[in-house]
């Protein structure tokens, strides 16, 4: 270490080195965070339980003289979005005994059945109606 005419100390080039760059270091934290976020948003992106679904001849079967939504149709998009990511929902296999009436409210008791054999009981409840198409949520 030297001092400048001005009375100032200066740290020599080995001093220099050896001691971190404030840039970096804040560059590594900043893009740590930026992660964080993203993985956050990707998460919540990923992990709902809302999904709209065309009323088309395919997916549409009859329940009670209505429209409804195939119950094969809820039961695979219920098992793919219940457990999307290993830290979000717990991984079932879902089966749903009916066809889910396109009627705003109705609501049907689908079952998922965990790698252990237990079960459990998976609520899905229809929130928007359109002439073509049918919008339903599931409770993880």
């Amino acid at each position: 270490m030297s001092t400048t005419a001005a009375g100032a100390f200066r740290l020599s080039r080995d001093q220099e080195r050896a001691m971190p760059d404030s840039r970096f270091l804040v560059g590594v934290v900043g893009g740590a965070a930026a992660l964080l976020v993203l993985g956050g948003l990707g998460t919540r992106l990923v992990s709902g339980t809302e999904s709209t679904t065309e009323l088309n001849q395919f997916d549409t079967v009859t329940v009670g003289g209505h429209k409804a939504l195939a119950p094969d149709i809820v039961s695979g998009r219920t098992h793919s979005k219940y457990h999307p990511l290993p830290w979000v929902g717990v991984k079932v296999r879902a089966f749903c005994p009916t066809g889910l009436k396109a009627v705003t409210g109705t609501t049907i008791i689908c079952k998922g059945k965990r790698n252990d054999g237990t079960t459990v009981d998976i609520p899905v409840t229809v929130t928007r109606v359109t002439d073509s198409h049918i919008t339903w949520k599931f409770n993880r």
